[in-house]
């Protein structure tokens, strides 16, 4: 805790006056470009991924990036997702998934989460993914991968069923992509639903 105080302190001291004209202009509202659903990994941060400001992105984080269907768990993941696409008017939304993930090894190997009540049932969200993965046949050493991108892809159609976002994809005013970030090789893989596989992110 020590540690974090000081890094407050020196966000006061150092960093906020040397930035202070950047600050104030987000001082009125905010205008981020982007909806960015990730996981709550600590090694996952969104605005060093992207390279981006504080204000750019509009973030949800929770264990596996998990979007439930609309309507069957209302609550702090579908609140922010309508209030995005409504009330702050994004463009995109992206669900980024990443390798070695917590919550997706427990979406693998349930058991593993037999004594973690709330993320055993949070994690129902993603047994769609398992399934489709493990379907594959998939040598074991490419299970986890697997089931990482294809929990993306899940939650991608979860996505869609929420009437904010049909409404907007269908207007053409947004659009949604899916991401899975390499923590070992800091790449991010892309999804290209013309071929149902993720490619490495290409502008």
């Amino acid at each position: 805790m020590d540690e974090l105080t000081r890094g407050v302190l020196r966000f006061e001291k150092n960093i906020y006056p040397e930035r202070k004209e950047f600050f104030d202009k987000l001082i009125a509202r905010q205008y981020p470009r982007a909806l960015f659903i990730t996981c709550a990994d600590s090694r996952v941060v969104p605005n060093m991924i992207t390279d981006s400001e504080p204000g750019d992105l509009f973030t949800i984080r929770n264990a596996g990036n998990i979007v439930p269907p609309y309507g069957e768990a209302l609550g702090g993941v579908s609140a922010s997702i309508e209030y995005a696409v409504m009330a702050l008017g994004v463009k995109h939304i992206i669900i980024c998934g990443h390798t070695d993930c917590g919550a997706m090894k427990a979406v693998w190997h349930p058991e593993s989460a037999e004594e973690l009540k709330c993320v055993k049932n949070w994690l129902v969200n993603g047994k769609d993914a398992r399934k489709r993965a493990m379907a594959k046949k998939l040598p074991e050493e490419r299970q986890l991968q697997e089931i990482t991108e294809r929990n993306v892809v899940v939650q991608l159609e979860h996505l869609r069923t929420y009437p904010s976002v049909a409404r907007a994809l269908a207007a053409g005013k947004l659009e949604i992509a899916g991401w899975v970030y390499d923590i070992e090789h800091g790449k991010v893989l892309e999804y290209h639903a013309e071929g149902d596989e993720f490619r490495v992110l290409r502008v």
